[in-house]
């Protein structure tokens, strides 16, 4: 099979698994249905935790508070605007529907039978797209590549090579971009995202990207 054709055949795969993910309903629990990037076709993969309520209804990942705090990083550190970075980056999270609020009022921590049945999605993704660089984004996020989970201040500001899902790619965390935490917001916190930033831009996948 020749490049082109190659191509072509992903990009159907792809197009019709987010066309699966769209219709999942195997979470009873979950409050909303999925929500997705969008079939992006690229070797650049950001994982996320879980919708927040506003993301259904804006039918777009990290499309609020959250959100505009990440892609000021990104526009900041990477000289990449929101949609760009939406055009050329695939967008992933551990689980795909918000999980609704829990008791203190904040959103709900999936549970461990809900992360595992939304994990069958995301291991069809990097069957499908076999990315060279995944950035995890925020400690769920992370912890779905790690057999232990360190502080943030191990973790941040370092490229760790992961093996995983049949592939093996170069992960980037980043702290959560919550307003709720300071941690991005205060040293060592805001260094080491910005030298994670680093990483990320120097990378060189993210420079052939999409």
């Amino acid at each position: 099979m020749d490049d082109d054709l190659k191509i072509s055949s992903i990009r159907r795969q792809l197009r019709q698994h987010v066309e699966s993910l769209y219709a999942c309903r195997k979470c009873t629990g979950m409050q909303s249905p999925p929500v997705s990037g969008g079939p992006i076709l690229s070797r650049v993969m950001l994982v996320g935790q879980a919708p927040g309520v506003r993301e259904p209804i804006l039918g777009r990942p990290f499309a609020w508070t959250a959100g505009k705090a990440m892609f000021k990083w990104f526009e900041q550190e990477l000289a990449i605007t929101e949609a760009e970075f939406r055009r050329t980056v695939y967008m992933a999270a551990v689980c795909r529907c918000f999980p609704g609020k829990n008791a203190q009022g904040g959103d709900r921590v999936p549970s461990k039978h809900e992360i595992a049945l939304c994990g069958d999605w995301l291991r069809a993704e990097f069957s499908i797209l076999k990315p060279g660089l995944v950035i995890a984004v925020g400690k769920l996020a992370i912890g779905q590549f790690l057999n232990e989970l360190p502080a943030l201040t191990e973790l941040v500001g370092r490229r760790i090579r992961v093996e995983k899902y049949g592939e093996t790619f170069d992960m980037v965390p980043l702290p959560h971009p919550s307003g709720a935490s300071p941690w991005h917001r205060i040293e060592p916190g805001k260094t080491l995202t910005k030298q994670a930033l680093a990483l990320i831009r120097n990378h060189p996948d993210w420079r052939k990207r999409g």
